[in-house]
């Protein structure tokens, strides 16, 4: 299972990509972008992004 994140939801507030214990996540377009194979799947960012942008599948 891997970190996805719906770029209509994202916001681009970067609460992710500072959270994320692997440093799997990074800003690309203004979008949050999930490194899959860095992703650890803590699901650390789906708890803290205000926007509920990111889900794990």
């Amino acid at each position: 299972m891997v970190a996805v994140v719906n770029n209509d939801k994202c916001t681009g507030c970067e609460t992710c990509v500072s959270e994320c214990p692997s440093s799997a996540i990074a800003l690309e377009n203004e979008k949050a972008k999930v490194d899959k194979d860095m992703c650890v799947d803590c699901q650390t960012c789906v708890d803290v992004c205000p926007s509920e942008a990111i889900t794990v599948e």
